[in-house]
């Protein structure tokens, strides 16, 4: 048991603060019953935090604030995508919050499924799954359906130099954007509509170039 429970905690530090989880996560490492068990004294513990009913997190803290902050909401919202087997994707408001581009924390996160349409409360939170056609879902990279989306809610006049800024930034912020990611996120997004395609293509230009470049954009 207890190196059941050292390997949830290895896999749960690795992942880094912030991360949301439940059995469903470790279900390669033991049985549900011994894994409902770690994370039970884990949560007691309080090296994670319990969400929701089978449902943890591992805690994001503030050196400034001195204090716990909320859960990840797209870090949740993909934590119950995996425990179900959805297939998600973001939609524009939270997009644009988890992009950095809006300061506003919206109360609800809403999100395209293939499952059931269902809402959560999280934390004075909440995570709505709307069901949605597959053809809505097609993007296969968590960082294209993030740019699509927040493009889509900005509009063909909307995307800002400063706003593309902060999209580049937020795909490579420890430097340029490897190549590789780059011409993944490039050929994920090739169908989506025109305008919107020609916007990530401006965003992963930004991405890839040093962080000098990026600034004086």
């Amino acid at each position: 048991m207890k190196s059941i429970e050292k390997q949830i905690v290895n896999r749960i530090y690795g992942m880094g603060r912030g991360w949301a989880f439940s059995r469903k996560d470790f279900s390669l490492l033991a049985g549900a019953e011994h894994v409902d068990k770690s994370l039970s004294r884990l949560a007691q513990k309080g090296t994670i935090r319990r969400l929701a009913r089978g449902l943890y997190d591992y805690p994001r803290f503030s050196r400034w604030l001195q204090q716990t902050l909320g859960p990840d909401m797209d870090q949740v919202a993909h934590a119950l995508a995996r425990k179900f087997g959805w297939n998600i994707q973001v939609t524009g408001n939270a997009a644009l919050n988890i992009l950095g581009i809006s300061t506003q924390v919206p109360t609800r996160y809403i999100y395209l499924s293939d499952g059931p349409s269902k809402t959560y409360s999280v934390e004075g939170g909440e995570i709505s799954f709307k069901k949605s056609r597959y053809t809505h879902l097609g993007l296969k990279l968590h960082q294209s359906a993030l740019l699509v989306q927040a493009i889509e809610a900005l509009g063909p006049d909307g995307l800002t130099p400063e706003y593309t800024q902060a999209m580049a930034r937020y795909l490579s912020p420890q430097g340029p954007l490897p190549d590789k990611q780059r011409s993944a996120i490039a050929k994920d997004t090739q169908f989506v509509t025109s305008w919107v395609q020609a916007s990530v293509i401006k965003v992963l230009q930004l991405a890839s170039q040093p962080e000098e470049a990026t600034c004086d954009a």
